[in-house]
């Protein structure tokens, strides 16, 4: 993706997610140069990828395979293994009308995503097998607390203010309807390094081509710009 694009997106982002109104913190509004001033301690920040978080999973077709993230709080892997410090993860996510987010699990993370606001969120669903093929089998699945089961390939749709709730080796593709969807995100610690499975294997963060200054620093802009 271009640097051009991505600064379009942002700006765009910010905007959306301001009419909803969901209020980020403050450093997500930092400018490159208060990152690479040193006026504060950032090392959570970046050790556990706090921020703005744009993907095209490689595709080169943000449009249409595409997502912004913002994580809010994080923990680190380690966390989970001892039980200490944050063992929990939120994110905002911003899903583009019949933008896709194609289908993966996480063989660690187990997640609530919910529909803060805007159309509809859909969400189609295959148990995984053994071997991390699509199941034939019926998934069941948690809605606002309530059990749902869909047949293998099922979609359900999230109306604002609903919940899913999504566990280990659960296949998910989302996209949104009737309008672009800001949606939420809480989970035990997220680790995008090594717990997704694409199925099929795809890129998790973007190329990026610097065809002009960052808007605001992704967070894997962090080590360029700030030591």
């Amino acid at each position: 993706m271009k640097r051009s694009e991505i600064n379009a997106i942002l700006r765009e982002s910010a905007v959306f997610i301001q009419a909803h109104p969901f209020y980020l913190p403050p450093f997500a509004y930092w400018t490159p140069d208060q990152w690479a001033a040193g006026c504060a301690d950032i090392t959570e920040i970046a050790a556990c990828h706090l921020g703005w978080d744009i993907t095209d999973f490689g595709g080169g077709d943000f449009n249409n395979t595409g997502l912004v993230l913002f994580t809010i709080r994080n923990g680190l892997p380690e966390n989970l293994k001892s039980g200490q410090g944050k063992t929990y993860a939120e994110k905002i996510l911003i899903i583009g009308e019949n933008q896709v987010t194609p289908f993966h699990f996480h063989w660690q993370k187990m997640e609530d995503i919910i529909n803060r606001g805007g159309g509809r969120l859909a969400i189609q669903l295959y148990n995984a097998t053994p071997d991390e093929a699509f199941a034939d089998t019926d998934v069941t699945v948690s809605i606002d607390g309530i059990n749902r089961t869909v047949p293998a390939g099922g979609t359900i749709m999230l109306e604002p203010g609903e919940s899913i709730t999504l566990r280990q080796y659960c296949y998910h593709k989302f996209w949104a309807e009737g309008g672009r969807v800001l949606a939420g995100e809480v989970s035990v610690v997220n680790d995008d390094a090594s717990d997704n499975r694409f199925n099929p294997l795809i890129g998790r963060f973007p190329v990026i081509e610097e065809d002009e200054p960052p808007f605001y620093l992704l967070c894997n802009d962090y080590e360029n710009y700030c030591g």
